[in-house]
């Protein structure tokens, strides 16, 4: 299985079933107060499945992409009943999911990733971001791949022990500095250290504060810069880390990181603990962006590859 597989059986999705409980409960029990009664979908209904789409973290630029072609099906057909509703929707978000995860798929290191593969991790403070790198580190060491981590945000303190902590917990080694010390500086010397080890994949912490947009792209640019020039192309992957129980902010988010740097892929954490589950949709979507990894749980177990098949059959809980 290459860097880039998956790998989706019973265990992950009782895990998904699980974690995304209380995102099913709070969509699907809005979308049965809205088609409740109604023998058909008309145009008070349309206007409240946008409301409940909106209301379920979709994103407003998605929600209208939904229910346009939700008219279109309506125009086409003589009878369009409430019945049918779910289907459509399970369809048309499946197809929307699975366009982005495609480019996934098709990304040019899938099959023969270089050695090592580096993979810079960036999101605002709080969203999970270091411990998101502790639970790849762990993923990545139980299918036999040799991992280093480099401890890149060293504006905080707390975050270099926080790493250094999810690296002895999963026998992974933890490249890092001083705090204050140059973020550049750490990513040379981790993947120096990489190379010396004949690694697999490095991890690559980033300062999680948006505190201005100009100095964010200069920090993350110069990081970038300096690793080109030991290992060329990398960083392989930029994976964005966001927070799902933030909903909306999350798009907010996800715009000034993918405005700052080349973000190619999303993680979205902490879907067990709120009913915004619909950020996965509309964030990828909107970003075009593709969703490579979902949280649904604490244990590092429960960071799993995201399975937009799997993902809206536990949605709708089909």
């Amino acid at each position: 299985m290459s860097i880039l597989g998956k790998f989706f059986g019973k265990k992950e999705k009782d895990d998904l079933d699980k974690g995304l409980e209380k995102t099913r409960s709070n969509f699907l029990g809005k979308l049965g107060k809205a088609v409740l009664g109604k023998s058909k979908v008309d145009e008070d209904v349309l206007d409240d499945i946008e409301e409940v789409l909106i209301s379920s973290d979709v994103g407003v630029a998605t929600t209208v992409k939904i229910i346009d072609k939700l008219e279109e099906r309506v125009a086409q057909d003589k009878y369009f009943g409430a019945e049918e509703l779910n289907r459509f929707l399970e369809d048309e978000i499946s197809d929307l999911l699975t366009n982005q995860d495609v480019k996934n798929t098709n990304d040019v290191y899938m099959n023969n990733p270089p050695k090592p593969y580096v993979i810079m991790v960036v999101g605002v403070n709080g969203v999970g971001k270091t411990t998101t790198i502790g639970k790849l580190a762990h993923r990545f060491k139980s299918e036999g791949k040799k991992v280093v981590i480099g401890a890149g945000d060293t504006f905080r303190a707390a975050a270099v022990e926080q790493i250094d902590i999810w690296g002895k917990r999963v026998g992974v080694p933890v490249v890092k500095q001083a705090q204050g010390s140059d973020p550049a500086s750490v990513a040379y010397d981790t993947l120096q250290s990489a190379i010396a080890q004949q690694a697999d994949v490095v991890l690559i912490d980033t300062a999680g504060r948006l505190h201005n947009k100009v100095n964010l792209m200069n920090e993350l640019t110069k990081v970038r810069r300096v690793m080109s020039k030991l290992i060329p192309d990398s960083p392989h992957e930029t994976m964005l880390v966001i927070d799902a129980s933030t909903g909306q902010n999350a798009f907010e988010q996800a715009k000034h990181f993918i405005a700052a740097t080349d973000v190619s892929s999303l993680t979205v954490t902490k879907l067990d603990g709120t009913a915004k589950g619909g950020v996965v949709i509309g964030v990828s979507d909107q970003f075009q962006v593709p969703v490579k990894y979902i949280g649904v749980g604490e244990s590092a177990e429960h960071l799993q590859p995201f399975s937009p098949k799997e993902f809206v059959k536990s949605f709708f809980n089909a």
